[in-house]
């Protein structure tokens, strides 16, 4: 399961996509839209948007990295687009692998491939009524 969505996410369901007899360990991420607040403004909601084909093959660079470099480990991994609001998850990747320490890196690893290299943008929405694009790196 690698998707890019504008529905809410499944938590259930993207566990399920990676669960395997051979698997004794399955690390799951959830990236969860939090009321940032710099002092002067606080984030309501965040606004994800992607270059949907482009973002899609870079999650499936990451799957195969993944699934070479961890031992054969199975990924999932699903982004939402469209406003995202605070306490909502915005992503959710899962590994699992015949160990937890190669589910663990590999959940690891896929996060981080993708914050750095997937095409999709956020726009952060204050309580003052302003929004700013901001690097989705972080």
């Amino acid at each position: 399961m690698l998707a890019i969505t504008d529905e809410p996410l499944d938590i259930l369901a993207v566990r399920a996509a990676v669960l395997d007899k051979t698997c004794g360990g399955v690390a799951l991420f959830e990236g969860i839209v939090r009321a940032d607040d710099d002092g002067t403004r606080c984030v309501v909601a965040l606004e994800y948007e992607a270059h949907h084909s482009m973002a899609i093959a870079e999650f499936e660079r990451i799957a195969r990295d993944v699934h070479v470099r961890f031992s054969g480990a199975r990924i999932a991994m699903v982004h939402r687009i469209g406003r995202v609001r605070v306490g909502e998850p915005a992503v959710v990747v899962a590994v699992a692998a015949a160990h937890r320490e190669q589910a663990f890196l590999g959940c690891r690893y896929a996060i981080d491939e993708l914050k750095m290299h997937a095409q999709i943008w956020k726009k952060e929405h204050f309580s003052d009524g302003s929004a700013d694009w901001r690097a989705n790196d972080a």
